[in-house]
């Protein structure tokens, strides 16, 4: 990753954040990094509604839940005009998954992981983005979308075969999302002026997301986890370090950008040009037009 030293913000301390009147929305909020975030995110003061599948927060105030299959786009669609676009101060986008050793479809006809971790929060996006935050009080920042994964990563895609119905292999799939959700952050920044859209990095952190990959129960998932909870900052660390970043309006004039597991500036992926990111939209609306939704434009 290069850093981008054009983008550049003024840190304060977590524990000064006030974020009392502020509507957020975490999607994947149920575990990881998005259940950290939102206990954090809550505990200074903003209604947080999470979107996923076990809820273990309910005695926690400020804390909503909408449950979901996130791997489903009907599903998706669902939560994305139930959800109170039109308040949220912030939407976030959290919910991922490894691509597993053996490809996995999902009733709609989607590799599981790519469905989970990138297909999903295109449809959201696109059916909450005309209407985020229009119904706020007036004089605050634009409302802001934060894409988690690894921008900056290098990784472009294989719009050609998205659904890995020509070949399949895991890491190669799991770049896919990867850079589906690099771009979906470029385009979204360039399609919506109204709001402002950003990548966000964390690197490596000790969470779930590698158990479909590895195997929920197995030794090797366990010991890998261990690893890197010793090598690494936890969830709720990092949620904290992050979290005056995600509000900070000294980037309100810089949509599109990403930014590292540090809230560092990095560049966009070498790759990603214009014609590229039309050709991996088109494939992905393309695979989508096969379910029973379509996507908004």
């Amino acid at each position: 990753m290069k850093r981008d030293k054009k983008i550049a913000w003024s840190r304060i301390s977590s524990s000064s954040l006030n974020l009392k009147g502020m509507q957020v929305a975490i999607v994947g909020g149920t575990g990881g990094i998005g259940r950290a975030l939102s206990r954090f995110m809550s505990s200074r003061g903003a209604t947080v509604t999470v979107v996923g599948q076990t809820f273990r927060d309910s005695d926690v105030p400020g804390i909503q839940f909408i449950k979901a299959d996130l791997s489903l786009m009907s599903e998706a669609q669902r939560v994305a005009r139930l959800l109170p676009a039109e308040m949220l101060d912030l939407l976030i986008f959290t919910a991922g998954i490894f691509a597993g050793p053996k490809r996995e479809e999902t009733p709609e006809g989607i590799e599981r992981d790519l469905a989970v971790s990138y297909l999903n929060r295109l449809v959201m996006l696109r059916e909450m983005a005309p209407r985020l935050g229009e119904k706020r009080p007036k004089g605050r920042i634009k409302p802001r979308v934060i894409v988690m994964a690894y921008p900056g990563a290098g990784q472009i895609g294989t719009p050609g075969d998205l659904n890995a119905e020509k070949s399949y292999k895991s890491m190669p799939q799991h770049m896919n999302t990867v850079a589906g959700n690099e771009i979906l952050v470029l385009d979204a920044a360039k399609r919506y002026p109204q709001i402002n859209v950003f990548g966000l990095n964390p690197g490596l952190i000790k969470t779930n997301i590698r158990s479909n990959l590895l195997g929920q129960d197995s030794l090797r998932f366990r010991l890998l986890e261990r690893i890197i909870g010793l090598m690494t900052k936890s969830a709720e660390v990092y949620a904290e370090q992050i979290a005056p970043l995600l509000v900070t309006s000294d980037i309100e004039k810089h949509s599109g950008a990403m930014f590292d597991s540090k809230g560092q500036a990095i560049l966009p992926s070498e790759g990603l040009t214009d014609s590229h990111i039309k050709k991996f939209i088109a494939a992905s609306a393309l695979l989508l037009s096969n379910t029973t939704v379509r996507l908004a434009s």
